[in-house]
């Protein structure tokens, strides 16, 4: 009897860590399609990017300047892919103080539409 219930205590266990395993959240990428018409001013927010971005997590998972058109129009001169670990931390990350310094000076050398979406 004790090694039938050792083994239910073990299983138990494992499944209760799936359980956790599954219900954290999926990663997140944000997508950003810029036009730069400052590229002077635009290098202000990249010399301050790293330092804030490094805070959260963060990965680049792509930058393009000549993406490849499928469909319909993209007219940018910058598209990028940045993962993180979850929602939670990407929107920490883009309301955090410091990147919001950095939005400022961003949007007074460039146009663009970002978005945030769940991987899995």
């Amino acid at each position: 009897m004790r090694g039938f219930l050792a083994v239910t205590i073990a299983v138990a266990s494992i499944l209760g860590g799936a359980a956790f395993l599954s219900a954290q959240e999926p990663p997140a990428y944000i997508i950003a399609k810029l036009t730069i018409t400052d590229q002077d001013g635009y290098g202000a927010y990249r010399a301050g990017f790293g330092e804030v971005f490094q805070q959260y997590g963060g990965e680049i998972v792509a930058v393009s300047t000549a993406p490849t058109v499928l469909e319909g129009e993209w007219d940018a001169t910058t598209t990028v892919i940045i993962r993180f670990e979850s929602r939670t931390e990407a929107l920490a990350w883009y309301n955090s103080d410091g990147y919001q310094e950095l939005v400022r000076i961003r949007q007074l050398a460039s146009s663009g539409d970002f978005i945030l979406i769940d991987g899995r």
